[in-house]
């Protein structure tokens, strides 16, 4: 089995942090979040490792580059980041008003209340294997919660360069910044930990403290990613499958298809990094929560997942965490 995650690395805002930001035309014209996409995903994380070994190298480059592998994003209680949140897998529904659960029934999906719509997308992760009815039982313990962050619209001007006057056209611009609850942070799962410090990070280099905290091995995460998956499973991270050329919803190669998988799925994520100082080319990735039912045992934990079921430009989308997944029990399925 390669490398385990050793690491939680927290991420703690020192005010705001960085949503999405978009030009527009006038100040009138300032309604809505374009492209606004919250929290930064793992291969961010990923390159403030590689620029801060260039400033103050603490590890071989090539370690990093074979050996580090991140995964996220994720968030956390900041007085507890160990029992951290993950999203809720798709066959759970968690509402306000109650709960349901889909569930194999003669071989087709089945639910009892059609109008019932899930209002929680996030459950701690030590409340993983417990039943729907359980957790929401438990929200006021917080195995349930709703995101702890709100956008934040700043408008900010464009001067001239050669005094401080806004340019006449395109003169404004408007970045959506995120304010988190003071009490929460962003959590990334890691291979390797990152001297605890103030860092820039994100798309607008905001200040944040970051922290490496050790995981034990009574760790919950810990414990389900030694757990192999059997028929069941539910991704925790944005699924990329596929070659360099296509994304697929599942890997393609034999000796995953021939599963045939069923899904619960929403429609696909917009996927984007940055590798070596270079945007990678834009992808759709299969969202958080997904849920993947395969015809035969799969007996692999996600660390057995071969590389070749991941795309690879430069590194393998798999050391950022890509289809990062727990086992799942579904009723009506031995």
């Amino acid at each position: 089995m390669a490398a385990m995650f050793k690491y939680l690395i927290t991420v703690s805002p020192l005010g705001f942090m960085y949503g999405s930001s978009g030009g527009f035309l006038s100040p009138e014209n300032l309604v809505g979040r374009s492209g606004a996409k919250f929290p930064p995903e793992a291969a961010t994380l990923s390159g403030l490792f590689f620029s801060t070994n260039k400033v103050k190298s603490y590890i071989s480059p090539k370690e990093l580059s074979d050996n580090l592998f991140v995964a996220g994003p994720f968030w956390a209680k900041s007085d507890d980041p160990e029992y951290f949140y993950v999203p809720i897998p798709w066959h759970k529904i968690i509402s306000k008003k109650g709960v349901d659960e889909w569930k194999m029934k003669s071989g087709k999906w089945h639910r009892e209340s059609q109008d019932l719509d899930p209002e929680y997308s996030w459950q701690t992760v030590n409340s993983w294997v417990d039943k729907t009815a359980t957790i929401k039982a438990n929200k006021n313990k917080g195995d349930v919660a709703d995101i702890p962050w709100k956008y934040v619209p700043i408008l900010h001007p464009k001067t001239k360069d050669d005094e401080r006057c806004t340019l006449a056209e395109d003169g404004l611009f408007l970045e959506n910044s995120v304010q988190m609850d003071d009490e929460s942070c962003l959590v990334y799962l890691s291979t390797h930990p990152l001297a605890d410090g103030w860092y820039r990070f994100g798309g607008e280099n905001h200040l944040v403290e970051i922290k490496s905290v050790l995981l034990g091995d009574d760790s919950p995460i810990v414990k389900l990613l030694r757990q192999p998956i059997q028929r069941s499973f539910a991704l925790i991270t944005p699924g990329v499958w596929g070659s360099n050329k296509f994304s697929y919803r599942y890997p393609k190669n034999k000796d995953f298809s021939q599963k045939r998988p069923e899904m619960l799925t929403d429609k696909p994520i917009s996927y984007r990094y940055r590798a070596k100082g270079q945007m990678g080319r834009g992808r759709y990735a299969v969202p958080p929560g997904t849920v993947y039912l395969l015809r035969e045992t799969l007996d692999k934990t996600w660390w057995e997942f071969p590389e070749s079921w991941f795309p690879k430009e430069g590194f393998s989308l798999k050391q950022v965490g890509c289809g990062l997944c727990l086992p799942i029990e579904i009723q009506g399925v031995e």
